[in-house]
């Protein structure tokens, strides 16, 4: 045999065991919940830099649908979504087999938000008789009635539903108020120059939530429950990797989505403020742990508000056992 011969017969050799490697990884699929931003740059991260492969799983990261990525799930369409606090406890309530695995930020993101230049506004009670402009779901009719209540108002105002649009209205003058994602939409307003006045939830009422969840259903924890921790403790390295790299995790994440994401200047802040406002991962280190507590808190306010209904459309007359929505064993080590 000569040694171009042994060279060749050797890479072929590396080349079969690479596919072998290749046809052993289990596919795992994960659903977003909109158009890549920053709150799925840890999944981004994880799949570029490898931690999915060396945990022993291919995942495909789905593209945004019109159908909800809780609903891909519950239906076993997808094995994880990314899906909101508030999606997760009226669908698990409903009947949908969803379960959270996964805390991808550790403090309420939320805010309601007005025009910086609003002198006729100053605390919550302000808002009675204006203009909310919407995004059409019942939960946020109840969070601003109770916010503007608990600062001493009537909680009466007027809802034109108008989803996106409403960032566009508010600027223009046609809404007074609206609600937003501030490590996204905020930190947008923020660059471009536009003054913003804001009321946190927390601060008036509301308990401090995980607004943005990593979930899975029940039927696929149980009969792939190895996948399910590999999955969730790569993602985890894909987060932190994140918080500790942020420039090199904003360009992977760009080249992985050139088409949705042109503004390098707004993910480097938004991921920024994820950083800094300690969203990512607290003081004390914890990143991606569900807290039941805050679980708890969060299910006890929307069962009060007659948000969480039963498979017919009715409040649920007793409380449920919330314990059940989420679960910590994927990010358990073995």
């Amino acid at each position: 045999m000569t040694r171009r011969t042994a060279l060749a017969s050797l890479a072929g050799l590396g080349l079969s065991a690479l596919s072998a490697r290749a046809q052993t990884l289990k596919t795992v699929t994960v659903a977003l919940d909109w158009t890549p931003n920053t709150n799925h740059i840890g999944l981004f991260v994880a799949r570029e830099k490898g931690f999915y492969r060396d945990a022993g799983i291919n995942v495909e990261i789905l593209p945004y649908s019109d159908t909800s990525a809780a609903t891909l799930v519950a239906n076993h369409v997808a094995d994880f979504g990314i899906v909101g606090s508030i999606g997760l406890f009226t669908q698990h309530t409903a009947g949908a087999d969803l379960v959270a695995t996964y805390a991808v930020v550790q403090t309420e993101t939320g805010r309601l938000v007005f025009k910086g230049d609003r002198a006729d506004i100053q605390r919550p009670r302000d808002l009675d008789g204006l203009i909310y402009g919407g995004f059409g779901s019942d939960w946020e009719n109840a969070l601003i009635g109770a916010m503007i209540r608990h600062d001493g108002g009537k909680g009466t105002f007027e809802t034109i539903t108008l989803g996106t649009s409403a960032y566009q209205a508010l600027e223009n003058g046609a809404v007074d108020f609206t609600l937003e994602v501030y490590t996204w939409e905020g930190v947008k307003a923020e660059l471009e120059g536009i003054r913003q006045g804001a009321f946190r939830y927390a601060d008036y009422g509301a308990p401090d939530q995980h607004t943005t969840l990593i979930g899975s259903s029940g039927t696929f924890l149980r009969n792939r429950p190895l996948d399910a921790k590999a999955f969730t403790q790569a993602t985890l390295k894909g987060y932190e990797f994140a918080v500790a790299y942020p420039d090199e995790a904003v360009d992977l994440m760009i080249a992985a989505n050139s088409d949705a994401l042109t503004d390098r200047r707004l993910v480097r802040a938004s991921l920024q403020a994820l950083i800094d406002g300690q969203y990512f991962r607290t003081s004390t280190g914890v990143v991606g742990r569900i807290d039941p507590v805050k679980m708890e808190s969060i299910g006890n306010y929307l069962f009060e508000a007659d948000i969480l209904k039963d498979i017919n459309g009715k409040p649920v007359a007793e409380k449920p056992e919330f314990s059940g929505y989420f679960t910590t064993e994927p990010l358990q080590a073995e």
